[in-house]
């Protein structure tokens, strides 16, 4: 069995009642989603990732972005509490999961503390945690708390143009930070930046040592990429942007259960 584990949510059927906060919504095509979903699933697979489907969620129409739902740090999982009170319900059955089937350490962000999964940024022990809208000084101060005495170096930036920090930045499997900078609202938080040309090419998952998933829609960011010497694995998750959501948005990698 992969020792790597990655935790995926398939869609819900009112997908395209998702919320939207920095874009204009658009008609979403469900039946497209789920067949673009389970393409996005296969493409972890195949790069050696057992993926572990979190129990669907038809009421909650934003439940497809798992990533939200929970903060890793080693084996020790901090459940978030998101900004926005209707994806709330999304959590419980993520952290059922983590803690019953996998074994993880859990914690809480506890009222008045919010934090979404999408505002936190790891590169290596340093953890990158956006300071916005879905996620609140004390969800900071929460993070801080629950992985600091572990090793982490908890870093906050502010967030004011998209949605979550990772909707503007991510990084490669070096450790530079990539992003899109009209969105960025401080690229001197990072030590190593590097501009791409499209917004979507500043959301890339790290597979392995040299691959990154990434969006089919960000074409000039993957060439960029293999010139770099990655190599980008694309997929079609047309349907999902048009909810603010990107390839991180759509799992949670366990990388590091037992360290």
């Amino acid at each position: 069995m992969p020792s790597k584990k990655a935790l995926v949510r398939r869609p819900s059927p009112h997908l395209a009642d998702g919320l939207v906060t920095h874009v204009e919504r658009q008609p979403v095509d469900v039946e497209l989603a789920l067949q673009q979903w389970e393409a996005y699933a296969a493409a972890l697979r195949a790069h050696g990732w057992e993926t572990i489907e979190v129990p669907e969620a038809d009421d909650c129409p934003d439940g497809v972005f798992v990533e939200d739902s929970v903060v890793m740090f080693r084996n020790v999982a901090l459940i978030g509490r998101s900004g926005a009170e209707s994806r709330r319900p999304e959590t419980p059955a993520v952290e059922k999961i983590l803690a019953e089937r996998l074994g993880c350490s859990t914690n809480r962000v506890r009222t008045p503390g919010t934090l979404d999964g999408g505002d936190i940024l790891k590169v290596g022990d340093t953890v990158y945690v956006g300071r916005g809208g879905r996620t609140n000084a004390e969800g900071v101060r929460q993070l801080r708390a629950a992985f600091e005495p572990l090793g982490a170096q908890v870093v906050a930036v502010p967030v004011s143009r998209v949605l979550h920090l990772k909707s503007a930045v991510t990084a490669l499997p070096d450790g530079t930070v990539v992003g899109y900078e009209p969105l960025v609202d401080s690229t001197a938080a990072f030590p190593r930046f590097l501009a791409v040309p499209e917004e979507a090419g500043a959301h890339v998952v790290v597979l392995d040592g040299n691959s990154v998933l990434m969006a089919a829609s960000a074409p000039k960011s993957a060439e960029l990429f293999a010139d770099l010497g990655f190599t980008p694995v694309p997929v079609d998750i047309s349907e999902f942007e048009k909810l603010e959501g990107c390839v991180t948005c759509l799992s949670v990698l366990l990388r590091d259960l037992h360290t």
